[in-house]
């Protein structure tokens, strides 16, 4: 699903105020990232914030549903990613409110998650 640049820049001055986003181009879409930590994804002009369990709740009660795509035939579902209301777009301090609830809990899931460990151990047989 390509994303339209004058899509991705409407986006990217919506969520400017949240600091410095960057936005990196990912599978066909766009991926919205704050301290390296990926908050929102863009996909055929759609955006889709990430959600945990307290924000999850807000975007059902709009009639919201995780990102979907089709592979190998199937229709699958990112759950961890749901569709932005319309009325977003058009009121930025709400926009800025569902942004930052959102960068807030990807940056929690990401602390979360266990760190991967390293060895230090080089394989001599490579050499």
């Amino acid at each position: 699903m390509a994303v339209s640049p004058e899509f991705q820049s409407f986006i990217a001055d919506l969520v400017a105020p949240l600091g410095p986003v960057r936005i990196r181009r990912m599978f066909g879409g766009a991926g919205l990232f704050l301290d390296d930590v990926m908050f929102a994804l863009i996909a055929g002009d759609q955006l889709y914030f990430k959600v945990d369990d307290t924000t999850r709740p807000d975007f059902e009660a709009q009639g919201k549903g995780p990102f979907t795509y089709a592979r190998a035939g199937t229709q699958r579902a990112l759950t961890s990613y749901y569709q932005a209301p319309e009325f977003l777009f058009d009121d930025p301090d709400e926009m800025r409110t569902w942004a930052r609830r959102s960068a807030d809990a990807a940056l929690i899931a990401a602390k979360a998650k266990p760190k991967k460990k390293r060895s230090g151990k080089i394989d001599r047989r490579s050499r």
